[in-house]
């Protein structure tokens, strides 16, 4: 370890930090060592990332010191912070803040910071289509981000634009829901736009190219795609890929999808919102060139399927509610 370069990973046991850990780990010729930081050390993910080689070090994104002692020694950090835990934009930003202050003092000579981009410049203040949220968000989790970005500003840094994980489809229960008639149906505000989605695994693989292509994109933003779909397209997918029968497509309003009560329903309604009325724009910022050259083993949304197939088809059949 000690002639190989250490990659101090933040969420390692987690989607996209978990991808770049096994990336490094598969890689042992490829001159980077992993050091996978999270704050539950004898968790079976964490163990299993130690038995493959990882050194595991405990640190909480709510506590600089503990992140700065992580980062000690570390040639690159990769910054993720995950809304998803607290839903709370604000406290993203404190998270993100003590990353790169903790990479800061560490002198590390490469981040990449996991951003998306502000949606708030998409629209005018007074645009009356989708409702503030936490008093001055669009989207918390794309808007806190990218008002994050400036944190890591002076730093040898990257902003990784990333996109809507396939994941989701599992672990939020996004998938098609079978109904009493057993018939599969889900609803998305997103009309006939298409989204730009990924493999979680593929962004950890484009980080790691990213790592390995040394300082070309140091200073850089790097938007990236897996595929381009619009939900109608990914039900036929689903269809074809898991046998369900047709998905049936509920193109519903965003204020419905808003109004559907589940946590985060606010918040993803507008994201989905986004996603439909700036298509041009959310489309424009990310390149399935760019991802396929970072990560040559990048899958379309139909190899994803595949892979995950079990679990797609578990979400699609656990009962609602």
């Amino acid at each position: 370890m000690a002639d190989k370069k250490i990659i101090a990973v933040i969420g390692s046991t987690g989607s996209q930090g978990g991808g770049l850990a096994n990336a490094i780990l598969n890689d042992p010729n490829g001159g980077f060592a992993l050091r996978a930081v999270t704050r539950k050390t004898d968790g079976d993910k964490a163990k299993a990332l130690a038995g493959k080689g990882a050194d595991v070090v405990k640190a909480d994104l709510d506590d600089v010191e503990s992140l700065k002692k992580a980062f000690a020694g570390a040639h690159g950090v990769y910054a993720v912070t995950n809304f998803w835990e607290h839903f709370s934009a604000e406290k993203e930003k404190v998270q993100a803040k003590n990353i790169a202050d903790a990479a800061k003092a560490a002198g590390v000579k490469h981040v990449i910071w996991s951003t998306l981009e502000d949606t708030r410049k998409l629209m005018k203040a007074d645009d009356k289509r989708m409702p503030m949220l936490q008093e001055k968000y669009r989207v918390p989790h794309f808007d806190a981000k990218a008002e994050a970005n400036a944190f890591f500003a002076g730093l040898p840094v990257t902003y990784l634009v990333t996109s809507f994980y396939w994941d989701n489809f599992y672990m939020f229960g996004l998938a098609p829901k079978k109904g009493a008639d057993g018939k599969y149906a889900w609803a998305y505000p997103m009309g006939n736009a298409k989204m730009a989605g990924i493999a979680a695994e593929d962004i950890g693989k484009v980080a790691y190219g990213i790592f390995k292509a040394g300082n070309e994109y140091i200073g850089k933003t790097v938007g990236i795609v897996g595929e381009n779909l619009t939900v109608a397209e990914m039900g036929e997918k689903l269809n074809k890929g898991l046998g369900l029968g047709p998905v049936t497509y509920n193109a519903v309003d965003a204020d419905a999808y808003r109004g559907f009560g589940f946590p985060g329903a606010d918040e993803m309604g507008n994201m989905f919102q986004v996603y439909r009325d700036f298509e041009k724009e959310v489309l424009g910022a990310r390149s399935q060139d760019t991802a396929k050259k970072l990560a040559p083993s990048l899958m379309s949304f139909d190899q994803w399927l595949a892979k995950n197939k079990g679990a797609v088809l578990a979400a699609a059949n656990a009962p609602a509610g």
